[in-house]
Parts: C-alpha cells; sequence; structure tokens
C-alpha cells in the first residue's frame, strides 16, 4: 500500500514538472534577437606596448614639428575627433594631496584658470609626470613665474608654474618620476604652490580627469579627449563687440553670454578672456 502511495506520488511531481517545462516553452519568445557587438575601439599604434617609445621627438604623430617658441598656439594643426591619452607609466607630480584652486573658467575675474593649483612648499619636489622630453624652460614675470612645459609619447603636454628651481632645460630627456624642479612662488602668484596643467595640441584638459591628487593615483588607465567637447576661449581685443566675437567663432551671442554668465549689454574689456564654446 505504501509502495502503491509513493509511485503516485512520483508519478504527480513528474506530471507536475512536465507541465512546468511546457509552459515555460510557451513563453519563450518566438524569435531570439542576435548579441549585438560594441565597434571595437581604435586604440592608436602608438600605444602598442610592444611599440619602442621615441623620446627625441615624442608623440611625432599628433604634433607637426618640435619648437620650444610657444606654451600653447599651434598654427595649421588638424585637431583629429578622438585622441586616446593612455596613463602608462605615470607618476604624480608631487606628493601633496590638497588642491587649492580647481580648473575652470572664472566669469568674475574674466579669465580661465587653466590647470590645478596643487599646494606645494618651496623648494619641495616636482617630478615628471611622464617620459618625455622638455620643450620649454622659461621664467614668465606676470603669469607661469618659472616654468616647464613637458611632450609626452601619449600625445600629452604637460606644464609646471610657479617653480623657484628648474633642474632641466629645453630639450632635455626625462622620465616618469624624475626631478624636474622644486616648488615655489614665482610670477602671478599669491602662495606656494604648483600650478599644473595637462594640453593636448594646446588645447587645455582639466587634469583632475586624469590626475587624482587627493588620493594620488590616476583616474583611469585611458582618457578618451573629443574634439567637439573641448573648451574654446577668445582673448578680447581691441573693438571687439560680443556679436563680432561670436561671429568671429561661429556661435552666438546668447551662447558666450551664458558661458561667461554675462547679459548681452556686458561691458567687455581688452585682455579678458571669454568662453565661447
Amino acid at each position: 500500500m505504501f509502495t502503491k502511495r509513493v509511485q503516485r506520488i512520483m508519478m504527480l511531481a513528474v506530471a507536475l514538472l512536465a507541465w512546468v517545462f511546457v509552459m515555460a516553452q510557451d513563453v519563450m519568445p518566438a524569435h531570439v534577437r542576435q548579441v549585438q557587438y560594441m565597434d571595437h575601439v581604435q586604440i592608436p599604434a602608438h600605444l602598442n606596448p610592444g611599440l619602442a617609445v621615441d623620446l627625441d621627438n615624442p608623440a611625432s604623430y599628433l604634433y607637426p614639428e618640435w619648437s620650444n617658441e610657444y606654451v600653447h598656439k599651434f598654427d595649421d594643426v588638424v585637431i583629429p575627433d578622438t585622441v586616446v591619452i593612455s596613463m602608462k607609466g605615470y607618476c604624480m607630480p608631487t606628493d601633496s594631496t590638497r588642491i587649492t584652486d580647481k580648473y575652470g573658467y572664472r566669469p568674475r575675474r574674466g579669465r580661465a584658470h587653466l590647470g590645478l593649483d596643487i599646494k606645494v612648499k618651496t623648494g619641495d619636489t616636482i617630478r615628471a609626470a611622464f617620459d618625455g622630453k622638455v620643450r620649454i624652460s622659461r621664467y614668465e614675470r606676470r603669469g607661469y613665474g618659472h616654468y616647464l612645459v613637458i611632450r609626452h609619447p601619449n600625445g600629452l603636454e604637460t606644464v609646471y608654474g610657479h617653480l623657484s628651481k628648474k633642474l632641466v632645460g629645453e630639450n632635455d630627456i626625462v622620465h616618469a618620476g624624475d626631478p624636474i624642479a622644486l616648488g615655489g612662488n614665482t610670477g602671478r602668484s599669491t602662495g606656494s604652490h604648483l600650478h599644473f596643467e595637462t594640453r593636448i595640441l594646446g588645447n587645455a584638459v582639466n587634469p583632475a580627469l586624469m590626475f587624482d591628487f587627493p588620493n594620488q593615483r590616476a583616474v583611469t588607465d585611458y582618457y578618451v579627449y573629443q574634439k567637439n567637447t573641448r573648451e574654446i576661449y577668445y582673448k578680447v581685443r581691441s573693438g571687439d563687440t560680443l556679436s563680432g566675437i561670436a561671429i568671429k567663432n561661429e556661435t552666438s551671442v546668447a551662447n558666450i553670454c551664458r558661458l561667461n554668465g554675462i547679459s548681452r549689454n556686458a561691458v567687455i574689456r581688452v585682455g579678458q578672456t571669454l568662453r565661447v564654446n
């Protein structure tokens, strides 16, 4: 009697499982779409770890020439739609974790702060962020003070300002972590700090998108710079008007006013910097 009851229970269990299976088949979609694969991300050949890096002419694939003449301006340069910047082999320029001034436009001052200010003491060691070659080593009384510009194989140029002493000169080859200068308070500065910039073909990029100073680490393995999202600034010249500036830069007065927090009737002055994109 007990055996027959067990058999009956087992038969009911099998029947129940069969019913569940059939119901599951009924709710399955009649057509299953194929997996949609993402387009392959094209990593430039120069980022291949197996390729030798040319430190004599770093990032020659991107920059048309090597010059010690200017900091930011590059004439007749075609800016790619996308530039992939590798953070491989980076070094934090300073051990300091305190940022005293962030990247961004300052409408009240009529100028842009195109880097990060990191608190350092005069005499603190400043290090190269990546392997590279020193393009500029100069002094600017009303600006950077003593400063260096280094070009790197990944396409970046890094700027180190307000230095008290430079330990390298123009055309010197440096490696990530090499001491390149001592922190200071030279030029247009109100206290000892490092002014640190990251630029691509002269275009400023917020260093905080790549370097996390508070935590002393890189933000990402690869930073993707996109031409259509870059910030563009214009320095007001004699005779300029908002409408004229808008026409020159293929934008609108309304857009310029929005970006700079000003009205259409605002008075603009010669030497003032306006963000136009």
